[in-house]
C-alpha cells in the first residue's frame, strides 16, 4: 500500500471510500473485494458495504467476487450523483465561491456541483440566491442573512427541481452557475431532458455573468439533448486540465478556464 492509499484509508469513512471506489470504476471493468480491502485496509464486510451502496446507487454492478463499471450514459439521481467525483467538486466550489462578492445576485442550477457552490457560499453576506432546486434551498436558507427565492410548480423527483424556465426570467442576476450533464467534443452542452436545457438556457440570458462548473467525468459523458455551446459562458470551473479540443474552443472564444486542482490528502504520522 502506497503512502495516498494508506492517507485514504488511516482519514476516511464509508462515504470516502466509496468515492474513491467510483473514481477508480472510471478506468477498471472490475474491481475484486479482496483488493479493495487490502487497499483501504478494512474488513472485506466494510467493503461489501461500501459496495452494495454503489450497486443501490447503479453507480456499479455485482460480480462474483467484487463490482463492474455501469456506463453512466443515464442519468442518476440528485442522492446517488453525490458520492461521485466529491472533492473535484468541492474544489471547483471553493474557486467558484471566491468570485462571488458580498451582496451579489446569484442564480444557482440543478446538480451536485452547484450544490456544494452553495454550501461554499454560506459564509457570504447579504446574497439573493434564486434556484428552483430544493436540496439546494434547504442549503443556503440556514443563512438568515440571504434573501432566498424558489421556483414554484410540479417537482421531479429524484433530483428535487422544478423545470420552470419563467422563473429565472424574472430575474436580472449578477451571476449564474450551474452545471451540465455532458460536454461534447465539439463543445455542445448536454443535459439528459429538453426541460434541463430550457432552464439553464434561461438562466443564462438573464445573468451578467455565468459560471459552468463540471469536473472532469463530463467531458467524456454522453448526454443525448443539446442546448448551447461551451463559448456561450463567461468562465468555465473544472478540477482538471479540459481535452485539447476543448481548451482551444476556450482559448479561440475568450472564455476563461479556471482550474481548480484537489488539494492533496493531509498528512498522517506513521508512528
Amino acid at each position: 500500500m502506497n503512502i495516498n492509499e494508506l492517507q485514504m484509508s488511516v482519514g476516511g469513512g464509508s462515504e470516502a471510500r466509496q468515492s474513491a471506489i467510483t473514481e477508480m470504476l472510471r478506468s477498471r471493468d472490475f474491481i475484486t473485494v479482496e483488493e479493495l480491502a487490502e487497499r483501504f485496509a478494512v474488513a472485506t464486510q466494510t467493503i461489501r458495504r461500501d459496495l452494495g451502496a454503489l450497486c443501490d446507487s447503479g453507480i456499479a454492478r455485482r460480480r462474483h467476487g467484487g463490482v463492474e463499471r455501469v456506463r453512466l450514459d443515464k442519468n442518476l439521481s440528485f442522492g446517488d450523483r453525490r458520492v461521485l467525483n466529491r472533492d473535484a467538486k468541492q474544489s471547483i466550489a471553493a474557486a467558484v465561491a471566491a468570485r462571488v462578492r458580498d451582496g451579489e445576485s446569484v442564480a444557482l442550477g440543478i446538480g451536485t456541483t452547484p450544490q456544494c457552490v452553495a454550501e461554499a457560499l454560506l459564509g457570504h453576506k447579504r446574497l439573493k440566491i434564486v434556484t428552483n432546486n430544493l436540496p439546494l434551498a434547504l442549503i443556503v436558507g440556514q443563512n438568515s442573512d440571504f434573501a432566498l427565492s424558489i421556483a414554484g410548480g410540479a417537482v421531479r423527483g429524484g433530483d428535487l427541481d422544478v423545470c420552470s424556465p419563467a422563473f429565472f426570467t424574472t430575474y436580472k442576476v449578477d451571476v449564474a452557475i450551474f452545471g451540465v450533464a455532458g460536454v461534447d467534443p465539439d463543445g455542445s452542452l448536454l443535459d439528459f431532458s429538453e426541460e434541463e436545457v430550457r432552464v439553464r438556457e434561461a438562466m443564462l440570458r438573464n445573468c451578467r455573468r455565468s459560471y459552468l462548473v463540471v469536473d472532469s467525468s463530463k467531458f467524456a459523458r454522453p448526454a443525448h439533448v443539446h442546448g448551447g455551446r461551451i463559448e456561450d459562458v463567461t468562465a468555465l470551473f473544472c478540477e482538471a486540465e479540459p481535452p485539447a479540443g476543448i481548451r482551444r474552443i476556450l482559448d479561440l472564444s475568450g472564455v476563461e478556464f479556471v482550474r481548480c486542482p484537489v488539494a492533496p490528502p493531509l498528512s498522517v504520522g506513521l508512528g
